[in-house]
């Protein structure tokens, strides 16, 4: 249905008159493989030939060897853009400083196709157009040697479409006005996932297949080619962002056939191109959407990171010194309940009274680097006795940032700021953490304040955002000074972006939510249509065919526009997302395919699987998940058998239970008395082993300290 036939007109088509949008892609011939097969090169498509004429050169008939006919079909000319760019500012969820953003204005007009590109062609792909007004899906270029002229599709009227299963996650079924069924194979992924949108919003379905009017409760035609407009005008302002090399991603790639004809065009008389109003209003748009696509994707990191570190932890609890560590008191540890002594500050001298609170951080802050070389002496001596995997020192904080945390953690208190002076060990295992422990403790004991264990505690929940450390307070020349202890398992997760990850955590509160696809909660279809186009820029350099285990970047991409699909009603490529996503999982050496990650991507996989009414495999799956995590605790559930079990296997145990209601306690104390033991002989098995030193000379050298 064009504009034409509804009235008024939309605020969007003043200039002119809204009949309909063009898009041209290239697609697969099936006679032919893309992407090209490894060590043919981007055109080898070229190189094969018809069992036809290789019977003809092995038999030497050369003279025979002719190029068949093209047939005859449409005259084809090229939509060509021209691009102007320059710099706006703007701000995203944020609230941060400027950033650049590149305004694309395209001029539309028709040349003649070059005949040497046209020729370039003829060999594995055929170019289609999809006209939306007329609702029709056109062939516009020759055909190919190998071209099967018997299944070729070459003017259809679309009466369904929908997303094919094709591995290659670039296929689309097309159901012509007699029933027939076609399947394209797009040569680029934002191909596919344009004509389907556009091709959905042209037949008036929404998510799930349903229709507009259904969805929505009821839209005009007007009101549909407005909402048609405004996402190819979007998809349009992206691909010209892509071509001209202004997407990150995409930049220096080299440029694929299918990348050369890919356009989409308005359709239009001449001299009513749009305005320039109207572009920036695109780019407007584009930049709101490429916000909440950064803050969307950035939920979709904090999360998966936090199940990273969730999963580090529970294989760090398999350590056999676990219990020992585990059932440590802290010094003045304000996470510990049994053991929390007066809380540790920097000192209150006389002079702070008549000072600002600025002019005592200042002070405190001059303190501190005075500090700062003792500290790294201390560092020093501890990283050279147990090799440390990583250590850092510094820099000493700023009175801005202290000001800052004072505000949002001490209600203003600059003196409970621990960590003006700061360092940080990264140590191997839980008995390197132990053994440092007991080296600072022998070494520069009276320089102790504070022992923070508490986070490191099975009792005790993590930091916000799921990490785990240890931390040790010590006062030097007269300044209480910070040593952060990171267990490598944890540490390797977010390296030295851990603290972003916790702040962001924090400030977001997203410990207060498990499934990152609620954040697309009650967003609409055209939104969500909007935001895939933005996930398409996000991966537009990295084929889903072409991802690596260790491409993590493009993974957590992938991921979050698997969200967008599901909520979309793109199921099939949601399906297909996930498989090569737990496929990459499994072949990771880090992961592999018991881990929770690899776990929570099946999970979304068997839902994607109920919404295509593939029940069975999805409850296989769902068992599967469960087996696992079963399997998982039942090395735990054995050592901590209670005495419950006794009410159905032993009745004298049970009377002794009815008659001694503190039986149940008393055994389980017990209990973790005799882990703690075997787990504390293990250390001293291991601290025999690794770490010998510990019996000798401790002196750390804190002569220059006190």
């Amino acid at each position: 249905m064009t504009a034409e036939e509804s009235a008024p007109q939309s605020a969007a088509s003043v200039k002119g008159k809204w009949s309909g949008i063009i898009l041209e892609a290239a697609f697969v011939d099936p006679a032919y493989n893309w992407p090209p097969r490894d060590g043919e090169g981007v055109n080898a498509v070229e190189l094969e030939a018809s069992p036809y004429l290789l019977a003809k050169a092995e038999n030497e008939k050369t003279d025979e060897l002719e190029y068949p006919p093209a047939p005859n079909t449409k005259g084809k000319k090229q939509v060509v853009t021209e691009t102007e760019t320059y710099t706006v500012a703007r701000c995203g969820f944020f609230k941060c400083c400027k950033s650049e953003e590149q305004i694309v204005k395209t001029h539309t007009k028709r040349i003649p196709m070059d005949p040497e590109e046209k020729a370039r062609l003829q060999h594995g792909v055929l170019i289609y157009r999809l006209d939306t007004s007329a609702r029709t899906v056109s062939l516009i270029s020759a055909p190919n040697s190998n071209t099967d002229l018997r299944t070729l599709m070459t003017d259809i009227e679309v009466t369904d479409a929908y997303p094919s299963k094709s591995e290659s996650r670039r296929g689309i079924i097309l159901v012509d006005e007699n029933g027939k069924i076609h399947e394209l194979i797009a040569c680029e992924q934002r191909s596919a996932t344009s004509w389907m949108e556009a091709l959905n919003m042209m037949l008036g379905k929404g998510r799930s297949g349903t229709k507009f009017t259904k969805f929505f409760g009821g839209l005009t035609s007007t009101e549909q080619n407005e909402l048609e407009e405004q996402y190819l005008n979007l998809t349009a302002y992206s691909n010209n962002l892509i071509r001209t090399g202004a997407i990150p991603s995409h930049k220096d790639k080299k440029k694929t056939t299918g990348g050369i004809y890919y356009s989409v065009s308005k359709k239009q008389e001449p001299g009513e191109e749009l305005d320039e109003e109207t572009l920036e209003s695109i780019a407007k748009r584009r930049a709101v959407i490429k916000d909440s696509w950064d803050f969307y994707r950035m939920i979709c990191s904090l999360l998966r990171d936090r199940r990273k570190y969730d999963e580090a932890f529970r294989r760090m609890q398999m350590d056999p010194v676990y219990p020992y560590l585990n059932s440590l008191t802290g010094l003045n540890d304000p996470g510990d309940d049994a053991n929390v002594g007066e809380e540790v500050t920097q000192k209150d001298l006389p002079e702070y009274k008549n000072m600002t609170r600025t002019a005592v951080c200042k002070d405190l802050v001059q303190r501190a680097e005075k500090a700062l070389p003792s500290l790294v002496e201390i560092c020093k001596a501890l990283a050279g006795s147990l090799g440390m995997e990583e250590v850092g020192v510094g820099p000493v904080k700023e009175v801005s940032s202290a000001i800052r945390k004072a505000e949002k953690k001490y209600e203003g208190d600059v003196l409970k700021i621990k960590d003006y002076c700061r360092a940080l060990l990264v140590v191997k295992d839980f008995p390197t953490l132990l053994a440092l422990l007991e080296l600072a403790r022998d070494s520069f004991g009276p320089l102790i304040r504070r022992v923070k264990l508490s986070t490191l505690k099975s009792d005790h929940v993590a930091l916000p955002g799921g990490y785990r450390d240890c931390k040790i307070n010590l006062e030097l020349k007269e300044h209480i000074c910070e040593i952060q202890i990171h267990v490598w398992p944890m540490w390797v997760v977010c390296g030295v972006d851990g603290f972003r990850h916790y702040r962001h955590c924090l400030e977001y509160s997203t410990d207060s939510f498990k499934d990152p696809y609620d954040a697309l909660a009650n967003l609409d279809s055209k939104t969500l249509a909007e935001l895939i186009i933005m996930a398409e820029e996000a991966v537009a350099g990295m084929p889903l065919d072409r991802l690596d285990w260790y491409h993590e970047k493009y993974i957590l991409d992938y991921f979050a526009e698997v969200g967008l699909f599901l909520d979309h009603g793109l199921s099939v490529w949601a399906d297909t997302t996930l498989r090569q996503l737990i496929k990459l999982r499994c072949m990771s050496p880090d992961i592999g395919a018991d881990h929770e990650e690899t776990l929570y991507l099946q999970k979304y996989l068997a839902k994607a699987l109920r919404q295509q009414s593939k029940n069975d495999e999805a409850e296989h799956i769902e068992k599967r998940i469960e087996s696992i995590k079963s399997s998982r605790k039942k090395k735990e559930q054995e050592a901590t058998k209670s005495v419950w079990d006794a009410l159905f296997t032993d009745p004298k145990e049970a009377f002794d239970y009815i008659m001694d209601p503190n039986k149940k306690e008393r055994e389980e104390e017990s209990r973790l008395k005799k882990e703690v033991k075997a787990s504390k002989k293990a250390w001293r098995k291991i601290r025999q082993q690794r770490f010998q030193f510990l019996d000798g000379d401790l002196s750390v050298g804190t002569n220059n300290e006190k």
